[in-house]
């Protein structure tokens, strides 16, 4: 079995910086694309950025310019740096990663349980 575990969200003032990480750990042979994704309360989840393995990227138009995304390919851990955050970045972030777990077996993809960031004054 993998888990996904996301840390570092919180309370931060409009125009503050953030770091949230998401670590998967457990059966792993290999992980390919991993990314974050957002839900505002009474909205649709929605892809913020994603990485792929050999680190390239993609991002919202929201957060381009604002938000990066990075992993550390030994630690099976991605990252999520945001700055200039807007109240309107208000969410509950998820992580993602495309898992094989054995070698020949199908990837599949795991999400991490969320943590909540809150942009307000």
């Amino acid at each position: 079995q993998v888990q996904l575990v996301e840390s570092g969200g919180g309370l931060v003032q409009p125009g503050g910086s953030l770091r949230v990480s998401c670590a998967a750990s457990g059966s792993i042979f290999r992980v390919n694309a991993m990314g974050w994704f957002r839900q505002a309360p009474g909205k649709g989840r929605e892809l913020v950025a994603s990485i792929t393995r050999s680190g390239n990227t993609n991002y919202a138009d929201s957060v381009k310019g604002r938000f990066t995304i990075s992993r550390d390919n030994a630690k099976n851990t991605v990252y999520l740096q945001m700055v200039s955050l807007k109240p309107e970045d208000t969410a509950v972030y998820y992580c993602n990663a495309d898992v094989q777990g054995v070698f020949g077996d199908p990837f599949r993809v795991y999400w991490g349980q969320g943590t909540q960031v809150t942009v307000s004054s």
